[in-house]
């Protein structure tokens, strides 16, 4: 991985999971934790998404939105567990 490909991933990560945040409110967790949570977000919709038969978008946009949706994914699921 390249410094540029981390920087990327960096970035992503902190938009989807800041995003995420807005969406699913109660459940940010600070910039560090929200890039982690975007990470981790990209890395379930790059699993989920091909196992259902959905395209996932090219480029920073698509990135972005699937990272945002596997995010979403991850906090429903804390929020569930966190009750």
């Amino acid at each position: 991985m390249t410094l540029e490909s981390l920087i990327v991933l960096l970035i992503v990560g902190a938009i989807a999971g800041w995003l995420a945040g807005q969406i699913v409110r109660g459940y940010g967790f600070g910039l560090v934790g929200n890039i982690v949570v975007g990470i981790i977000g990209a890395v379930i919709a790059g699993w989920l998404f091909p196992r259902l038969g959905v395209p996932l978008g090219g480029g920073w946009i698509g990135s972005i939105i699937s990272a945002v949706i596997g995010a979403v994914i991850l906090l429903f699921v804390i929020g569930l567990i966190k009750r």
